[in-house]
């Protein structure tokens, strides 16, 4: 045959491993059904503003970034953000609270990847109901009053929600993806990234240095379509310590370490402290010494610690996802376990005092 003829391939050669594709909703047609209102806009951009001002050092308050370890139930988050608010509006003077509304789940192997993947909990990952659930309840919670933080887990969903999202996050296990340092570089919100799975704070770092610089990548637009994404770099990146297999990072031993190496890559010395995770040894009920401890550190003069990360919900512990959904207890998690919302006030509450006590001792 001569190389201008043509033939019918029979050869599977693409898709071999895809069942199906399933359009789906663009994010200006989700930005219609639950558009930005001009009080909610205004109350994301002080909140951003807020929190660029404390990384910056221009406010001297500290970001307590308290929520449910991932959101299945939006009727029990609204209940959660409303009992949150009370709390953040009594100690706003010494701590910005913004609420942890986590949807996509990173998994090691397999298990349940959050309400956007799988909103209904039953493996049909009806992913343009979750994307509607996840855009209406942060709706709902920024109108409440209270920033939102989530992790962002790929560069698709940041169009349909980012506009909502005060604080972002770059897992343990995505902080060394380039795809994740390069999304993060156009993101319009301050990025946290945490130490890897390993303790590893270099690969964070590193994340930080690519995340600061303009990028070229593949992403959508409003309207969905393929296009590449070109990038300004996000100067608001921080270093989240979250320990690891090596143990935990919260000590002032391990602050000290992680704010001189900062330092030396010429990065502002300013970090975040997860008081979950590796941290708490996935101890949810080791969460409130881990707390304490690093704030015993910023009220002793420690200001490079900057925010504190808890993993809390209405309820205290974790419930595992069987087969009916309809089975699961109200107000608890279904991933890792967390601190319930009384002991989450009282966190707060004593935080603030201490706080306010170190202020005025410092005159």
């Amino acid at each position: 045959m001569k190389p201008s003829e043509t033939t019918t391939i029979d050869y599977p050669l693409q898709d071999v491993n895809i069942r199906g594709t399933l359009p789906l909703i663009s994010p200006a047609e989700l930005k219609h059904e639950y558009p930005l209102t001009v009080e909610t806009a205004d109350h994301v951009w002080r909140s951003r503003a807020a929190v660029c001002d404390i990384l910056k050092g221009r406010d001297k308050r500290v970001i307590a970034i308290v929520g449910p370890c991932s959101i299945h139930d939006t009727d029990m988050a609204l209940e959660y953000a409303r009992g949150l608010k009370q709390i953040a509006d009594e100690v706003r003077d010494t701590i910005l609270v913004v609420m942890r509304v986590y949807f996509e789940k990173p998994r090691t192997t397999v298990g349940w990847k959050g309400l956007i993947n799988d909103p209904h909990l039953n493996d049909t990952f009806d992913i343009a109901e979750g994307l509607r659930k996840a855009r209406k309840i942060l709706c709902d919670i920024n109108r409440v009053g209270l920033p939102a933080a989530t992790e962002m887990l790929e560069p698709i969903t940041p169009q349909y929600i980012a506009d909502l999202i005060t604080l972002a996050s770059i897992g343990a296990r995505t902080t060394e993806s380039p795809t994740h340092r390069q999304m993060a570089s156009g993101l319009s919100m301050p990025v946290g990234f945490k130490n890897s799975t390993e303790g590893s704070l270099e690969v964070a770092i590193n994340a930080m240095k690519a995340a600061s610089a303009s990028h070229h990548f593949l992403g959508i637009d409003h309207d969905g379509k393929t296009c590449v994404m070109t990038t300004r770099g996000n100067e608001y990146g921080h270093l989240i310590l979250r320990g690891g297999r090596t143990g935990p990072n919260y000590q002032a031993e391990a602050v000290a370490e992680a704010s001189a190496m900062l330092r030396a890559a010429k990065l502002p010395p300013r970090l975040v402290v997860d008081c979950s995770h590796a941290n708490s040894s996935k101890d949810y009920r080791r969460q409130p010494e881990v707390w304490t401890d690093v704030i015993r550190q910023r009220a002793a003069g420690n200001d490079e610690i900057v925010g504190l990360m808890l993993e809390s919900n209405l309820c205290e512990g974790a419930q595992t996802l069987g087969e009916n959904p309809g089975a699961l207890q109200y107000g608890i998690s279904i991933t890792d376990g967390c601190i319930n919302l009384e002991t989450t006030v009282e966190l707060l509450r004593s935080a603030a005092s201490m706080l306010k006590s170190a202020t005025i001792a410092a005159g």
